[in-house]
């Protein structure tokens, strides 16, 4: 039996409905509850629920016992996002500074220019003035954002910039499917993005930006290893490694993480196109900063606040602290360990690549390197908010394995700071809770190791590494 192959067997088809109707109805009991942030237990348990069914299609769809077709996929996936549409942000008032900054932007005023608190509100930006985190300082978000807040400001507030940043995590879903099709890998795999709870509270009930910015990178991965490995004689062409390269200056333009596998796919780039590659970064990324100058120069006080300051649910770092002594130690030793990390990956990567495999395996290893990369970062950030797991989600369809799976889920536990903050005004901090964080993900990839089977092989006779 082919496990990439459609399943149309009854009792099949059961599961994979019921599957499917356990994700929504768990997800319909969290969008219908009035106050999130008095109702923890609920959000962990819910998403515990959904991301155990998530587990269960993983085990019986790659041994064909399940499947969705891509109508389903994305149909459901919609759902569960416009379940939360409607509903205000509870667990994260980070939308607020989003509208301000595209509202001002709307203005024609510089959102880089002054912090909020320093700046009279309009009549009508008063209630979203108020509720801004962080007013005494300048945003930090990356001029790419600001477009989208400005796009979602003038399609209607909070839920306007939702519908925003829920149809570019749809595109993202699409763009999934695409690369899963383009790498020989089941395109039922994509709910473990899709159906997964981490975009669906993160983005379609919070309002984060972040799914905006994968959606770019995906597009960019897209584009390459369309390309990769075709010569001129095949006809590999210009434009595809021009925009590329401008779609990932534009990701790492609404958050940076981008910024970190850009080596890796820069190693896709055949010597022949890496200037166009370079050019068409340079390109978006001077057409995006330029209008923000001079004033774009005043984020770099709040990126430096918050990289010596920030710090929550970072259990590496909070250990090293403890060792070290010193915050400011403990964060150059985990930089440090990051780079070492990052350039390991990509040397492994620059090895593989010079083996002679087909386009196909080495696009699933770069993938693959990706999702490394991501998981190391969120595995040694001093701060680690849940929407930041959004970067590993989104490779979890490329490399299915329960680290991954279980850290996404993980960073919901960390909303318990949300009981005691709300209620006494008081942030609390749990070590057990920063400790699981850590040590969940860590141990179900030494399980995962140690257990594993050797997957079957492809219709090639190649190991199926995916």
């Amino acid at each position: 039996m082919n496990p990439h192959a459609p399943c149309h067997h009854p009792s099949r088809n059961l599961l994979s409905g019921l599957l499917g109707t356990v994700i929504v109805l768990a997800s319909a009991l969290l969008a219908r509850e009035p106050e999130l942030r008095l109702a923890v237990p609920l959000l962990v348990g819910g998403t515990a629920v959904m991301v155990m069914a998530l587990a269960l299609a993983l085990y019986q769809g790659e041994r064909g016992v399940v499947s969705w077709s891509p109508s389903v996929i994305l149909g459901v996936a919609l759902l569960l996002r416009l379940l939360f549409l409607f509903n205000p942000p509870q667990l994260s008032d980070d939308i607020y500074r989003y509208l301000w900054d595209g509202s001002s932007l709307l203005r024609g005023s510089n959102p880089y220019a002054s912090a909020p608190a320093t700046v009279t509100p309009p009549p009508d930006l008063i209630p979203i003035h108020r509720q801004i985190n962080h007013p005494d300082y300048v945003t930090i978000y990356p001029p790419t954002a600001q477009l989208l807040f400005a796009g979602g400001a003038a399609t209607g507030g909070i839920t306007g910039l939702k519908w925003v940043l829920i149809l570019a995590d749809l595109g993202l879903c699409l763009l999934l499917m695409l690369l899963l099709k383009q790498l020989e890998l089941p395109v039922w795999r994509t709910v473990l993005y899709a159906w997964n709870p981490l975009p669906v509270v993160e983005i379609a009930g919070s309002g984060h930006a972040d799914g905006a910015g994968l959606t770019l990178l995906v597009g960019a991965i897209c584009l390459l290893l369309m390309e990769f490995r075709k010569t001129e004689a095949e006809g590999a062409r210009r434009w595809p490694y021009f925009l590329s390269g401008g779609l990932l200056a534009t990701a790492s333009l609404v958050k940076l993480f981008p910024l970190l596998p850009a080596p890796l796919l820069f190693l896709l780039v055949p010597r022949s196109r890496k200037l166009l590659f370079l050019a068409g970064f340079g390109a978006a990324a001077g057409a995006l900063l330029l209008p923000f100058l001079p004033q774009l120069t005043n984020t770099l006080a709040t990126l430096n606040a918050y990289a010596r300051n920030w710090e929550f649910a970072g259990f590496a770092f909070s250990t090293l602290r403890r060792v070290t002594g010193s915050g400011n130690v403990a964060r150059l030793l985990l930089a440090g360990l990051l780079v070492v990390i990052v350039g390991f990956i990509l040397l492994r990567f620059m090895k593989q690549l010079k083996e002679p495999e087909s386009a196909v395996v080495q696009g699933r290893r770069a993938l693959q390197s990706c999702y490394a990369v991501a998981l190391w970062l969120l595995l040694l950030t001093p701060t680690l908010q849940p929407w930041y797991a959004l970067c590993l989600a989104a490779f979890l369809p490329f490399c299915a394995g329960p680290a991954g799976l279980i850290l996404c889920w993980c960073v919901f536990l960390t909303y318990q700071v949300q009981i005691p903050y709300f209620i006494l005004g008081q942030w609390l901090e749990n070590p057990s809770v920063t400790a699981a964080l850590f040590l969940a993900p860590v141990t179900a990839f030494i399980l995962g190791t140690l257990f594993s089977t050797p997957p079957p092989p492809d219709d090639s006779g190649h190991p199926n590494k995916g």
